[in-house]
C-alpha cells in the first residue's frame, strides 16, 4: 500500500479528473425551474452567461440567435417568446413553456458570440437542459443536432446527489476523442472552495468521447466540453481570432432524505 492519503468519501473519485488552473470559467446557463414535472405543466428557464460557482460576474448576454425545445421528435422555436430578465445590471433572458404531454423536453440555446478580450477569442456555448414531463423517463437521450453537443448516457433527470453522470462529446454528430470538459456547480448554497483549484473541475473524455463525473452536492451542475471552432472570426479590432465552441448540458441532483 502506498503512502498516499485516502480521499474523503464526498470527494470525486473518477479516474482522469484533474483541477483547472483557471478559476473563472464561463458557462452559458439555461436553468429550468425544475428538472421533472410530475403532472406536466409550465416550466420557466433562465438564461444567464456567468461563472456559476462564484455567482458571477455575470456577462452581458445579447439576445440569443436561437432558443428552442425538442419534444416528442418535434422542434419548436421559442426565440420570439424570450423575455428580458436583467441580472446584476446586465442582459439576461427567460422563457416559459407548457408541457402538457409525457416525455422529455430538451431546451437549447445558441447565443450570439461573446467577445472575451482577456482571452483574445470569441465564445459560443451551445447549451441544453432536459425537463421530464409527467416523470416519463422517455426521450432524454435525443440529440438536438447542435454543432457541438453532449449526448447523455445517464438519464439527466431524477438524479440523486452522488450519482455518476456520463455523456459523449460530439462535434458535427461525431464523438470527440479526449475532449476536455469543465464542470461547475451553481453555488447557491454558499459553499466555500478551499482554494481556486476547486472552483472549476476538469475531466477528459476517453478515445470514444465518453466522460464520467460523480456529483457530490445537491443542485445544478454544468458540463462544458470546449473545442476550437472551425472558422475564425474578426475581433473588434478587425484581426482574425479563434472561436471557442462549447457543448453544454445542465444536470440537477437531489439529496436523499426520509
Amino acid at each position: 500500500m502506498s503512502g498516499r492519503s485516502v480521499m474523503n468519501p464526498l470527494s470525486l473519485i473518477i479516474t482522469g479528473i484533474i483541477f483547472s488552473p483557471f478559476a473563472s470559467a464561463h458557462f452559458q446557463e439555461i436553468i429550468p425551474s425544475t428538472d421533472v414535472l410530475p403532472q406536466g405543466g409550465n416550466v420557466t428557464l433562465n438564461l444567464v452567461f456567468t461563472h456559476p460557482f462564484e455567482g458571477g460576474p455575470v456577462m452581458d448576454m445579447k439576445r440569443p440567435v436561437s432558443v428552442g425545445v425538442l419534444a416528442n421528435g418535434k422542434k419548436t422555436e421559442l426565440t420570439d417568446q424570450l423575455k428580458a430578465s436583467p441580472k446584476n445590471g446586465v442582459s439576461a433572458w427567460s422563457v416559459s413553456w407548457n408541457l402538457p404531454e409525457p416525455g422529455a423536453a430538451i431546451f437549447y440555446v445558441q447565443p450570439q458570440p461573446y467577445w472575451e478580450p482577456a482571452e483574445n477569442k470569441y465564445i459560443v456555448h451551445y447549451a441544453k437542459v432536459v425537463v421530464d414531463s409527467f416523470a416519463s423517463g422517455e426521450g432524454w437521450d435525443a440529440n438536438v443536432g447542435l454543432p457541438v453537443e453532449i449526448e447523455p448516457l445517464t438519464r439527466p433527470t431524477g438524479l440523486w446527489t452522488g450519482n455518476l453522470f456520463s455523456g459523449v462529446v460530439k462535434k458535427s454528430g461525431n464523438p470527440v476523442p479526449f475532449a476536455e470538459i469543465e464542470v461547475e456547480y451553481v453555488n447557491d448554497q454558499g459553499i466555500k472552495a478551499p482554494n481556486d483549484a476547486y472552483i472549476t473541475q476538469v475531466i477528459k473524455a476517453d478515445a470514444n468521447g465518453t466522460f464520467n463525473y460523480a456529483m457530490p452536492a445537491s443542485g445544478w451542475w454544468g458540463f462544458a466540453a470546449l473545442m476550437e471552432g472551425n472558422t475564425p472570426m474578426k475581433s473588434p479590432e478587425g484581426k482574425s481570432v479563434p472561436v471557442e465552441e462549447g457543448a453544454l448540458i445542465w444536470v440537477h441532483t437531489n439529496a436523499m432524505s426520509k
